[in-house]
């Protein structure tokens, strides 16, 4: 069985754990024969060859900073790539398919970035040789008869010409000064593309009122509408998408998708994408992509979107015999609500209106009850943050907070998280004292405690953050969207770590998301914001967890039904038999 040592530089501190404590500990070491050796970087070095797999140096590193790894028996072939000795290995590759929409369906430290930058052209694949300079003909060759031989011919050759919308939007203003439409405009002359194409998009992605913004004034969502458009402004046959739903909401979600479906004609698009609702929206088909976090990735063969997410979902790929989970995920009976009637009640809110310089926001009378969680849905620039804040004392409003307590503390999560120069153990210090089972092992942090919180992914530091607004003493606890980041598996564990918490403690919650998915597995009940963004905002309920469901996807003019097999939530396709239907009857949540 082929075997795999990986050693993770950030953690490894040989002065710290006694001088390399691995070294010191390694049976093949003590036999005169080198396994675990000093390496060039001062870190510790594992040759995989004299490796036996015994497992000591794993389990007594204090850092976790080792993995000793038994692939499956088929991987006896180099990787696709690999970074360095004991690092991270991709193996097989995605092919984007001409006039389809191919999704990429993973976990987090899988290699979807890597596969992106291979696809882009930007990184040649090193076949596993680390330490020669790659070359496009060894590519090519070892790949000969194969689909993946015609992609990377073309590639190399530039035939294929790729646009990357990237993941992280909110770097673009790091990287460019000036207003919405300088940047835009500065794109489209680049490219050689028309105005008339240019207006086109400014008017598909809403961004006609922001084109005299300066960039760095803009906000999230808008920084995602602005790098699709950018991205659509040059000349591709390929066009590759990283996670096109971060801080977009359903609405504009479902728009975009229209979109790039709408792109695919004479082209390949390629989309990475976490919210399993908008990516069986958008894909014509789906590679999954397992293994083992920021240890290896195997990326599956193309298939039927439908087909691949419910693979993915049920932990086995049938056509190739591989097991990648030892469960499965499960939606079905995600509506069965709790009678929560009898639960005392911990606030309740007379009709509240805040008034700003051109924006107005009302609030029907509602209440929130012990061990209830309240999602919150609405549009962006409606409200739904403003009515947090009202809760949270940060704003001020007409009308009345009545509380059953004198004092109501409130622990806040806001969208946009903040990075510190300090330990991640120091950070969430009360999280690993006093939560450990219920906050630090679901959430995945245990080995991030000695890591710098300037230092963590986006995923990392929004589990970080949950971790923290939970451990803090309160009666309410305020999460803005916690899915940002998270792959579509930590969605699911950080949904039912928050829900656990919630029950244990028999506290309450509001959670402002735009995942379906993942407020649909969490909240109790839902209270719909509605309105016109940027202009004013109602926000109405709580309602229980299907009628508010129902009441908002009416107001968005989408139907959803759930799938026969996983119980997963699927969109309609606009103006289909199943639509008309749902619509007839007012079921909008089937």
């Amino acid at each position: 069985m082929p075997r795999i040592a990986v050693i993770d530089k950030e953690k490894c501190n040989p002065q710290a754990c006694g001088n390399y404590l691995c070294i010191k500990l390694c049976p093949v070491n003590k036999e005169g024969k080198d396994c675990i050796v000093v390496g060039e970087d001062k870190k510790a070095k594992i040759i995989e060859e004299t490796c036996i797999g015994c497992g000591i140096c794993v389990n007594r590193c204090p850092f976790d900073a080792i993995k000793i790894i038994n692939l499956p028996d088929e991987l006896t072939k180099n990787p696709l790539h690999q970074f360095d000795v004991n690092s991270f290995r991709l193996y097989n590759m995605a092919i984007p398919k001409n006039n389809s929409v191919t999704g990429l369906l993973g976990r987090n430290g899988m290699g979807k970035t890597t596969l992106m930058n291979i696809l882009s052209g930007q990184l040649i694949p090193n076949l596993g040789n680390y330490n020669e300079k790659p070359d496009w003909k060894k590519v090519i060759d070892a790949f000969k008869g194969s689909e993946a031989q015609t992609l990377f011919e073309n590639i190399s050759t530039g035939k294929i010409k790729t646009s990357l919308k990237p993941q992280l939007v909110e770097k673009i203003p790091e990287v460019f000064e000036g207003t919405v439409k300088e940047l835009l405009e500065k794109t489209m002359k680049k490219n050689n593309v028309s105005e008339e194409r240019l207006n086109f998009l400014i008017q598909k992605l809403d961004l006609k009122n922001i084109l005299e913004r300066n960039i760095k004034k803009v906000s999230g969502g808008e920084l995602q509408r602005i790098a699709i458009a950018a991205s659509l402004l040059k000349d591709y046959n390929l066009l590759l998408v990283d996670e096109p739903s971060s801080y977009l909401d359903i609405k504009q979600r479902i728009k975009v998708a229209n979109i790039l479906n709408e792109e695919k004609n004479d082209k390949a698009v390629f989309v990475v994408e976490h919210d399993l609702i908008v990516l069986d929206y958008i894909a014509d088909y789906v590679h999954i992509v397992y293994g083992v976090p920021k240890a290896y990735g195997i990326i599956s063969q193309l298939k039927a979107a439908k087909k691949g997410i419910n693979s993915y979902l049920q932990g086995f790929i049938k056509e190739e015999n591989v097991r990648i989970r030892d469960y499965k995920i499960d939606f079905k009976n995600t509506l069965e609500e709790k009678n929560l009637s009898k639960e005392e009640t911990i606030i309740e809110w007379t009709d509240l209106e805040k008034k700003y310089d051109g924006f107005t926001l009302k609030t029907k009378e509602g209440k929130l009850r012990k061990k209830e969680i309240v999602g919150i849905v609405g549009e962006n620039g409606i409200g739904k943050t403003t009515f947090i804040k009202i809760l949270a004392g940060e704003v001020k409003a007409e009308g009345k907070l009545l509380k059953e307590k004198e004092e109501l503390k409130v622990s806040y999560k806001p969208q946009y998280l903040e990075k510190k120069d300090i330990l991640i153990g120091e950070f969430i210090k009360n999280a690993y004292t006093k939560y450990k089972r219920s906050l630090i092992q679901p959430l995945e942090l245990e080995e991030l405690e000695f890591r710098n919180l300037n230092s963590i992914s986006g995923g990392e530091l929004q589990r970080v953050w949950i971790a923290k607004t939970l451990s803090e003493e309160a009666d309410i606890y305020l999460l803005d969207e916690p899915s940002a980041y998270l792959d579509v598996e930590q969605r699911l564990k950080a949904s039912k770590a928050i829900r656990s918490f919630i029950d244990e403690t028999e506290k309450s919650a509001f959670i402002v998301d735009h995942d379906l998915l993942f407020l649909d597995i969490l909240s109790d009940s839902i209270m719909v914001f509605s309105g016109i963004p940027g202009e004013k905002g109602l926000g109405e309920g709580p309602y229980n967890l299907k009628e508010g469901l129902n009441k908002f996807l009416k107001i968005l003019d989408i139907t959803v039904r759930l799938d026969e097999e996983t119980g997963r939530p699927r969109i309609n396709k606009p103006n289909s038999v199943l639509d008309r239907k749902q619509k007839q009857e007012g079921n909008y949540y089937s």
